[in-house]
This record gives C-alpha cells, structure tokens and sequence, in this order.
C-alpha cells in the first residue's frame, strides 16, 4: 500500500490543522512540500482521479497567479490547467490527503479524517 502523504504548506493554518489532527491520531503522514517540490504533471493527474475532481477544481481561484494567467478562461483545456499548477504550485488547494488508494481536500482540516 502507498504511504500516506500530506500534501502540505506549513504556512497555511488548515494545512497545519490537517497534519496536527492526523499526529493526534498517532498517524505520521509522509510530508510533500510541494511548494519546494511542485508536483508533475503526471502526479497532478493521479490525484486528481484519487480526488474524483477535474482540475478546476484543484485551483485556488483566490490567487494572484490565477488572475494573472488568465486561468479563469473557460476556453483552457485540462493540459494547461495542470502546467499551471505544475509551474505555479500555489495554485494548487491544500491540503490534500492521500491514504488507502483515495484522497481528499482538507478543507476544512478535519476532511481528512474522513479517509482514516
């Protein structure tokens, strides 16, 4: 079976809130930066089939990136959307949990107690 990973940002409040609920239950996920280690492309794509979610979905349409690159136009296909995010991993929503072959958003953090 696959580690559980935690798709983390040690910035953000839920993303800590998702790792601390996790550490009160004795689990230890394995921690991906993935601001320091964006994600490919390929990997976007499996945790997007784990999430169940087109990749849309996955972005932070808060962001400056978001609005700077024009993601908001329906015309992009799925392909640019995840070079985006690949490119410009805080457009990616966090945190996602990763555990027994299925994922979840941590929004709100208590989410990923759904997949213990």
């Amino acid at each position: 079976m696959d580690a559980t990973r935690l798709y983390h940002n040690p910035r953000c409040s839920k993303s800590r809130g998702a790792l601390e609920l996790l550490r009160e239950r004795g689990i230890e996920p394995v921690v991906v930066p993935y601001l320091e280690q964006p994600p490919r492309v390929d990997e976007l794509r499996a945790l997007l089939r784990l999430l169940g979610l087109p990749p849309r979905a996955l972005l932070r349409t808060g962001e400056e990136d978001y609005a700077a690159l024009g993601l908001d136009d329906p015309a992009l296909d799925d392909e640019a959307l995840l070079a985006a995010m690949h490119a410009h991993p805080r457009l990616i929503e966090r945190p996602i949990l990763v555990h027994g072959g299925r994922a979840v958003i941590g929004r709100p953090p208590e989410r990923v107690l759904d997949l213990l």
